[in-house]
């Protein structure tokens, strides 16, 4: 599918999934913004901005993310594909949920509502069964609380599960982890590209995560807001970012508002994956390790 630069500099975008909106292939992760000051997002926002992106990934559990969009979308919601996720399980809970978070981010509705890390079959029996919290995103949407209805997930079965799911529910979007690292393990790399496969067949969106993750954090200082140990250097980010925009997904920026501009700005010159080669130097160079074992 053709992608095109709305502007000069400005990250490429592209259909996301059936919905209709063309969505900057780098997503802003509002994760970045749990725990930032109210002059750090309104700084976070004009980068973002300056790079033409115009989707934003948030979450009820991202700390103060939702509170923090709350004024950037008082400006600026028409030039926002907005999403956010619940993860509760149950309707009532899931509803009340969903209700909240337009209240903390100051607006009528919502463009995409995920449920949130949907991964334990315990919990997915919940979450999309009788009484559970598709229901009640279900009824948002009917009410026109939310547009779109998606699913989210993180470990190496997520991907299977993804699959399951798409199966029990039409699903607009999913999103899950994508680097060279995760992608050595040879069953997760075969349920993904499954996933990938009945994604494209059936227009469904897929978000990546952790696409510039460099390994789990050891004994060292942490020095970003990432839950993981980032690569941090812009070459070995561009490398890490046009490998992912190689394919028909797009990719949410990491938890940290000092790599935003790194990441986008990898984003905005992205032209061509690079070769088996180039990934093989970079992860052995770096060590890049999976976040999740087996």
């Amino acid at each position: 599918m053709t992608e095109r630069t709305t502007m000069t500099g400005s990250v490429p975008r592209r259909p996301f999934g059936s919905t209709g909106h063309e969505s900057s292939r780098c997503i802003f992760g509002a994760a970045a913004l749990a725990h930032a000051s109210e002059a750090e997002s309104q700084a976070a926002l004009e980068v973002v901005l300056s790079f033409g992106v115009n989707h934003v990934d948030t979450a009820a559990s991202y700390g103060e993310a939702e509170v923090r969009l709350r004024p950037w979308l008082r400006e600026h919601r028409a030039a926002f594909f907005v999403a956010t996720k619940t993860g509760d399980r149950t309707y009532a809970e899931a509803r009340e949920s969903i209700r909240r978070s337009l209240d903390r981010m100051g607006v009528d509705s919502v463009d995409l509502l995920q449920l949130h890390n949907l991964v334990h079959p315990d919990e997915w029996d919940v979450a999309l069964g009788p009484g559970g919290a598709l229901e009640a995103a279900i009824e948002a949407r009917g009410e026109g609380l939310v547009r779109f209805i998606g699913v989210t997930g993180h470990g190496l079965t997520v991907a299977c599960m993804h699959l399951r799911s798409l199966e029990r529910f039409p699903f607009d979007s999913v999103l899950l982890p994508y680097n060279v690292a995760i992608m050595g393990d040879a069953a997760y790399a075969a349920d993904f590209e499954r996933l990938l496969a009945v994604c494209a067949e059936r227009g469904v969106a897929v978000q990546t995560i952790k696409g510039i993750t460099r390994g789990p954090w050891g004994s060292q200082e942490r020095t970003a807001g990432t839950w993981y140990e980032p690569l941090t250097q812009q070459d070995d980010i561009d490398r890490a970012v046009w490998w992912v925009l190689g394919r028909d997904v797009f990719l949410n920026t990491a938890g940290d508002l000092e790599l935003l501009p790194r990441v986008l700005d990898a984003g905005r010159r992205f032209t061509a994956r690079p070769g088996d080669d180039e990934m093989e130097e970079l992860r052995e160079r770096l060590r890049l390790s999976s976040l999740f074992v087996s």
